[in-house]
């Protein structure tokens, strides 16, 4: 194989970025298509529950051992009244859903998802409208879900049937305020004096929670980052995170480009640590603001079918991306670099879990099943706990339309003391060439290889379907381990997980 395909790693457990906040694997459910109503809940299902949850898709989701799920949006919840969706189901109101222009049946609200998030052992991130409500209606919310008793809004929720307090502790304070999409838009002015004040009377309810404040929608936007520096030099004191969301596509069939994309990722979290740090020495201040990527996916199969679908239907499906291999291999580098950025994203969303944008998706009274893009999540929220290593890389590289000295091979590693284990996720970019990759394992005396997954495909354009899983990973890794060197061939365009135990 000629020089140009090879790559050469030092992987050394003193060189560590920091612990990884399982966090990081979370998800996002939103009143959004199908992703409630026929994705989490569909009540006449053979395999629903006694709540109407349906188990096959409570089964995928604990599979993937998702520590968090954001909830009820995005989009929506910026004209979402919460009260909708709590009581007696028979009593609650049909309502107009603005954000994606259906109809909302409210017949899962608060107190049935946070029995879902138990059911799937998540906690749960709730976000409040700060686009057509505030703080009034924010500090009601916290007191119905965190508040024990003896007061209004926690004894209703005690009449409703939930004695006990659901203790939520992650809170967003709205969603992408900035987007023009948004209802209740707010300039950086508007919004992060809405999220002070909101942010403030929330903790005096549950000084225990921890805030996420919103950053830009996406990078295009046009005050971005300034619409973060004025939000957290207004805010700076009551939040603790702030928002990043990102979607890729790759709508010129451009697979070497779209590989590449995860560099737009890593220069974004780069750009966001510098102003929420330049914003920290402004203020003099010894908090350190980190970073909440709560959401981020590979989003552009469905644009062209969603323009199809009839204003106020219930639960149409909308957003039903198709995922395929290259997809999925994005997805594994999108991971990486969080990964890679472990001291300071400390939470990321991957939006969505069933249906919209997700890994997992369902029929109506049918089966349910895994996209390409539920592998290298999974594998990462399994084996990705632990200490964060920076991995020193050598790789060959290339240039792509919008990116310049893109590596072919994309690497991050965790370091789990207490399992004494090892997993070392790659990705190889090359379109045609597999690559053969050396690292350097001799801090790691005593350990032996355990496992070599892999997941690839001869087609970057194949899926999965209801009926045929074409795109699954196996474990016949060609990785050989000798002398404290670890020589693996890293087959063209693939997902690999690479694990080692002390023997």
């Amino acid at each position: 194989m000629p020089d140009s395909m090879r790559a050469s790693m030092i992987l050394d457990k003193s060189y560590q970025i920091a612990p990884v906040d399982e966090r990081i694997y979370g998800s996002f459910i939103e009143h959004l298509g199908r992703a409630v109503y026929g994705g989490i809940y569909e009540p006449d299902h053979p395999k629903a529950d006694e709540q109407g949850f349906r188990k096959d898709v409570i089964d995928l989701v604990k599979q993937l051992q998702v520590p968090i799920v954001r909830y009820p949006g995005g989009n929506m919840v910026s004209a979402y009244n919460w009260e909708d969706g709590v009581g007696p189901k028979e009593e609650r109101p049909r309502r107009l859903e603005l954000a994606w222009r259906t109809v909302e049946t409210n017949q899962v609200g608060t107190n049935e998802f946070a029995d879902w998030a138990k059911k799937v052992d998540a906690d749960v991130m709730m976000a409040v409208n700060l686009g057509t409500r505030g703080i009034d209606a924010a500090r009601n919310l916290i007191e119905y879900t965190n508040h024990p008793g003896g007061t209004y809004w926690s004894d209703l929720r005690r009449s409703h049937g939930y004695d006990q307090p659901h203790n939520i502790k992650t809170w967003c304070l709205g969603n992408e305020m900035d987007g023009p999409w948004q209802v209740g838009q707010k300039t950086a002015y508007e919004y992060g004096r809405i999220a002070k004040e909101a942010g403030k009377a929330m903790k005096l309810v549950d000084p225990t929670i921890e805030l996420v404040a919103c950053g830009s929608s996406n990078t295009d936007m046009p005050t971005f980052p300034e619409y973060e520096a004025t939000t957290l030099d207004l805010a700076y004191e009551e939040v603790d995170f702030i928002s990043l969301h990102q979607y890729y596509g790759n709508r010129t069939n451009d697979p070497a480009n779209y590989l590449a994309k995860n560099m737009d990722m890593d220069h974004f979290i780069k750009t966001v640590i510098s102003t929420c740090d330049y914003i920290k020495a402004k203020h003099r201040s010894k908090k350190t603001i980190n970073l909440s990527f709560d959401e981020w996916n590979v989003w552009y199969h469905s644009n062209e079918a969603d323009k199809e679908i009839d204003p106020w239907s219930v639960a149409p499906p909308q957003l039903e991306d198709v995922y395929n291999l290259e997809d999925a291999l994005l997805v594994g580098s999108m991971l990486i670099t969080f990964l890679q950025h472990a001291d300071r994203v400390k939470m990321a969303c991957m939006a969505q879990l069933v249906n919209v944008i997700a890994p997992i998706m369902t029929e109506n009274n049918g089966h349910s099943w895994k996209q390409t893009i539920y592998y290298p999540y999974m594998h990462t929220s399994i084996f990705g706990r632990g200490i964060s290593l920076k991995p020193i890389l050598s790789s060959p590289k290339y240039d792509s339309k919008d990116f310049t000295d893109v590596p072919y091979v994309d690497s991050a590693a965790v370091y789990n003391e207490e399992k004494e284990d090892v997993t070392i996720f790659i990705v190889n970019k090359h379109l045609e060439e597999s690559i053969d990759l050396s690292i350097d394992l001799r801090s790691f005396e005593g350990y032996s290889f355990s496992e070599h997954i892999v997941l690839e495909h001869d087609d970057l354009k194949a899926v999965n379907t209801s009926s045929v899983e074409s795109v699954k990973p196996h474990s016949n890794g060609v990785s050989e381990f000798q002398g404290g060197y670890l020589n693996t061939r890293l087959s063209r365009t693939s997902w690999n997980v690479i694990r080692l135990k002390k023997a």
